[in-house]
């Protein structure tokens, strides 16, 4: 056992034959030998070992700790449920082999055995978690039960009724078993209950969360409609603690409520179960100017009653009533507030929430008011005024934000934007000096400048500007250099460096960022949209990996929060981790993920390292299957990820993120369409009897076909509502979602070839069951595809044709859309490769019979069918094809050395010394990644080369 803790499973190997000799039953060192054996890659052998032991039904506890361990590497949980119910059987009255018996239908969430599991650890050990595990359990069933109706009146009852019996015979201990209860009361809908329960005695013993009480009654008054009592409570709970936001808005909510319902106060008794009620907006200002006096008193300033405020005046003029109740003026109001709480780095998020309230014409006063009470000084007389201290600068940073938000800068000119870029990088760096003891984890206090300076060079590049792309990438090298732990500044680089086709940076930026655990889903999209489109193959079989360990390792993971969660009563969890597995499940990017990555691998490896029949198999690939569960497909990528300070008009609205899935809807079934019609190819080529339909229908190779040319049609579908989609010619905001590859994949021709050579596989296998005799007609068609689909490459390469990066007027332009369109011609010209190895298979036959005849009738003049002509004259046109482009990408190869990036003059740019340098660096990462990109792909054709000089018939 030391040995396999230390990872050396050879030795594991070695010392358990050497006790097997010894003792030829000893199970444990089997079962240990067998762990060695998994660990060292040989599942077979360790599996068939394994089950060698758990048909003995051991019930000793290392032999069954051991297999549990074993199953679990093999991902196989299902077999530790059986090994522990053969236990039990064994030994009837082990508490332990009881609950690891629970335990082990937890990891499979076999619901219904989890509560027979828990009623019978119950009647041996009577402990009250054991109870509760069973009725959790009810719980469960009662969410994966598909039928509503069936869990509101079989398990969530059953559940009470349990609960009940505790709650009668007095024997409710924990505070979990009260929120269990809580929990079956608020699912059953059984609102008024649940409030009893809460506020009565059992209520008491919710004690672990903060105003846990206050919480759970104030969410049954809500459903319950009892605007009176929700009102009570948030003024009762916002007096003690003026901070509490959530308060506020309930308080807000239910006082315009009451005032709706025109409610009124019974004459005798208390206002309501929980106290005094306010019902009028005069009550409600009253109140708010209250919070505020009260808080000048206190030493630490709160922001809460201030923005309350806020939200009032913003509350009172939705409903076209502000004027009468002599709240202030919110202009005012939010400068009084920036003089408060202006050198917090929170007050400009604060303010964003209430900027509508500012009327436009007002926006450059307000700015030039706040400008005026922040302390700074110039040295001399006409240069920029600087902040003494972190505070004047958080105040400084504060308003230039809020200038960018206003839509200020985006008003300005060419010339204006560039003096403020200027500007902003002088604070900047000036701002530098006050971060000069900061740890290398910490950002400088001066970063958002830099972020904001390289915000406004965005606007000038999307309005045209080619060299401000340039100084954007200098400047975020620049602030990574001083804060290299910003996120901010990687992330922009990330978006950038895609947009202008060089991934190379992009992978050192993405792992430094040290993405863990469910940002694989959530950001992982910024490194696999661009990874492979880009060439980078290598990179992009990485981060599909670092992606799907991801994915994978959540179903193991969360089986064991479960079952954490039921060991420490934490039963409210249990369904989140639930909904969050599911969620998880059925990402998009999971699915998206999945499927390029086995594109991935046949692109790298089918009939290259292996057949592509092999490849297939491996990845147990079916064209019938489809795993992708479409109706559910949820978007877990975080858009907002990267910091913006843009008006609304022009940031990510709701519509982009609808249009966007829509989108990646699309584009990830016309891969998934592609991938499933490529791994149909080899299950057509076995060989069939000609002419003899009984014999195909048994073979059930004629379903195949006809699964092909369905999917063939749903292809067709999902092409012609892409196209219709990309109609609308629809613009995401620079820093918004990232177009998917769908519209070069159209544009460039990739679409009509790949389409067109599933068509040709139809008709091949048209051929294959006419036989040669009657079929001129479709050895014509077949002919005619060939042709055109040689066309059609040809016009894919000539998209691809022109220089990578070019140098104009002093700047550098690169072209990431024909690097886009090289990928897609490797990918295209690998499958006219697997597609004319299916022909090869059913060509090779025909003309050994050929010649076999040949032979016997003696004669020379057996008159070769066209079709072979045809398919040679094919292979040898995609050979010359693929040697032009091999060659086209030496040439690349040589253009891209030969750049010369120093001789480039920066001329217009007003750059330092600094500047200069992280300019080169820039330039010299995105000329490395295209001669990157190029050389990859140049690899994989030659590869390919040398398949086609294969398919000689």
């Amino acid at each position: 056992a030391d040995y396999l803790d230390n990872g050396n499973n050879k030795m594991a190997i070695q010392q358990a034959d050497k006790l097997l000799k010894k003792h030829k039953d000893l199970h444990c060192a089997k079962v240990l030998k067998a762990i060695g054996l998994q660990r060292t890659g040989k599942q077979d052998e360790a599996y068939a070992l394994a089950q060698e032991v758990a048909a003995l039904e051991p019930t000793d506890d290392n032999s069954l700790q051991a297999l549990t361990i074993l199953y679990r590497e093999m991902h196989r949980p299902e077999l530790v449920t059986k090994l522990y119910e053969a236990a039990v059987k064994k030994v009837p009255n082990s508490e332990e082999y009881h609950s690891h018996l629970f335990m082990a239908y937890a990891r499979v969430g076999e619901y219904k055995k989890m509560q027979q599991a828990g009623m019978a650890l119950y009647k041996i050990v009577p402990k009250n978690p054991y109870y509760f595990w069973s009725v959790m359990s009810l719980i469960m069933q009662s969410i994966s039960a598909q039928d509503e109706n069936l869990s509101k009146t079989m398990f969530l009852p059953l559940a009470e009724r349990m609960v009940e019996k505790m709650v009668k015979e007095d024997k409710i201990e924990a505070e979990a078993e009260v929120e269990l209860y809580y929990m079956i009361l608020e699912r059953l809908e059984k609102y008024k209950e649940a409030l009893d329960v809460v506020r009565g005695k059992l209520g008491e013993k919710l004690t672990s969360e903060l105003q846990s009480r206050e919480n759970k009654c104030m969410a049954m008054y809500k459903k319950l409609c009892r605007w009176p009592e929700c009102n009570a409570l948030s003024r009762r709970l916002l007096l003690k603690n003026s901070d509490d936001w959530q308060f506020y808005i309930t308080y807000f909510d239910s006082v315009f409520q009451l005032i709706d319902e025109s409610w009124t106060p019974p004459p005798e008794e208390e206002h309501s179960l929980e106290g005094e009620v306010h019902y009028s907006i005069e009550q409600a200002v009253k109140f708010i100017e209250e919070r505020i006096t009260e808080e000048s008193k206190n030493s630490r300033p709160l922001r809460g009653p201030y923005l309350a405020k806020l939200e009032l005046i913003r509350r009172l003029r939705y409903r076209g009533c502000n004027d009468e109740y002599k709240l202030g003026d919110p202009e005012e109001l939010m400068f009084q507030y920036f003089k408060k709480f202006g050198d917090k780095p929170c007050c400009f998020t604060d303010l964003k929430v209430f900027v509508d309230l500012l009327p436009s014409s007002q926006y450059t006063k307000f700015i030039s008011q706040l400008l005026e009470v922040i302390p700074l000084s110039a040295t001399a007389e006409n240069e920029i005024a600087l902040p003494a201290d972190i505070k004047a600068l958080q105040q400084h940073l504060c308003v230039v934000q809020l200038s960018r938000l206003l839509g200020i800068y985006h008003a300005m000119d060419k010339k204006e934007k560039l003096t403020v870029v200027q500007e902003l990088m002088l604070r900047y760096r000036h701002g530098l000096e006050f971060g000069k003891s900061c740890l290398k984890t910490e950002l400088q206090f001066s970063d958002y400048y830099c972020l904001l300076a390289v915000h406004l060079l965005l606007d000038l590049w999307l309005e045209g500007e080619e060299t401000a792309v340039w100084q954007c990438l200098t400047l975020l090298e620049e602030g990574l250099s001083h804060s290299p732990s910003n996120a901010q500044f990687k992330l922009l680089l990330i978006r950038i460096y895609c947009r202008l086709g060089a991934f190379e940076p992009v992978a050192e930026l993405y792992s430094s960022l040290d993405a863990k655990h469910i940002q694989h889903d959530t950001i992982g999209y910024l490194l696999t949209r661009y990874a492979e489109s880009l060439g980078h193959y290598a990179a992009a079989s990485q981060s599909c990996n670092f992606a799907l360990r991801f994915f994978h390792s959540n179903q193991k993971d969360t089986s064991e929060y479960i079952i954490q969660a039921y060991k420490y009563g934490a039963f409210e969890k249990i369904p989140e981790f639930i909904a969050f597995r599911n969620r998880l499940n059925s990402s998009l990017h999971f699915a998206q993920v999945r499927t390029e990555r086995m594109l991935l691998d046949l692109l790298l490896e089918a009939n290259i390292s292996t057949s592509l029949e092999e490849s297939i198999k491996s990845m147990s690939l079916s064209p019938e299957e489809d795993d992708i569960p479409w109706k559910d497909l949820r978007d877990n990528r975080d858009l907002t990820v990267l910091f913006n300070w843009d008006p609304k008009d022009r940031d990510i609205s709701e519509e982009h993120r609808k249009l966007s899935l829509e989108e990646e809807t699309m584009w990830l079934r016309i891969r998934s369409l592609t991938l499933r019609l490529v791994s149909g190819l080899p299950t057509l080529s076995h060989t069939i009897q000609p002419k003899n339909s009984e014999k195909t229908a048994e073979n059930g190779v004629s379903s195949k076909i006809d699964t092909i040319r369905s999917l063939l049609q749903q292809l067709e579908a999902a092409v012609d509502s892409g196209k219709k989609f990309l109609e609308q010619k629809i613009q995401y905001p620079v820093l918004g979602p990232p177009p998917t590859r769908m519209a070069g994949f159209f544009s460039n021709g990739s679409c009509q070839c790949q389409t067109s050579l599933f068509y040709l596989v139809s008709d091949i296998y048209e051929l294959d069951t006419n036989g040669l005799e009657d079929s001129a007609e479709i050895q014509e068609r077949i002919g005619n595809s060939f042709k055109s689909l040689v066309e059609r490459l040809t016009d894919l390469f000539n998209k691809c044709k022109g220089d990578l990066i070019e140098v104009r007027d002093g700047t550098l332009k690169t072209h990431p859309d024909l690097l886009e369109n090289l990928v897609f011609f490797v990918e295209t010209i690998s499958i006219a490769l697997w597609v004319s190895s299916y022909c090869d298979s059913v060509l090779r036959p025909f003309k050994s019979n050929l010649q076999k005849k040949k032979k016997k009738k003696k004669e020379s003049s057996v008159a070769m069918p066209p079709v072979f002509t045809h398919f040679l004259d094919y292979v040898t046109e995609l050979q010359t094809l693929t040697s032009n482009v091999i060659d086209h990408i030496k040439g690349l190869e040589i253009t891209l050395t030969a750049l010369k990036l120093e001789e480039l003059s920066l001329k217009d740019t007003l750059l330092l010394q600094e500047e200069k340098k992280f300019t080169k660096t820039v330039q010299g990462k995105v000329q490395s990644s295209y001669h990157h990109s190029v050389q990859e792909i140049g690899e994989l054709l030659k590869k390919r080369l040398d398949t086609i000089k294969k398919l000689k018939i």
